[in-house]
């Protein structure tokens, strides 16, 4: 999968604690999650499920979707990751396809 512009959702278990993030590189920025590279929220939370997950045609316009999405009710978030995720599952290894 080549770099594009992304949002995505991540969460510890169905309903749980929820991780709003925005990259170029999905792989690699799930992959650091995952791994725990970093100090901070996803740590602290154990938030490593990704949930959700869209693509965008610019950085810009990511950035944009991620404030909006950062900004809507919980009761919001979660619709929009069971329209797509019904089950909530972790959706990395379809990413890594």
């Amino acid at each position: 999968m080549a770099k594009q512009p992304a949002v995505y959702i991540l969460a510890n278990r169905r309903n749980g604690t929820l991780y709003i993030g925005v990259t170029s590189d999905l792989i690699r920025r799930i992959w650091h999650h995952r791994n725990v590279i970093a100090e901070g929220f996803t740590k602290k939370y154990t938030v490593h499920r990704l949930v959700y997950f869209e693509f965008l045609s610019s950085m810009e316009e990511a950035i944009a979707r991620e404030k909006r999405l950062k900004k809507w009710h919980r009761r919001w978030k979660l619709r929009i990751i069971e329209e797509k995720n019904p089950d909530w599952m972790d959706l990395w290894h379809q990413v890594i396809q």
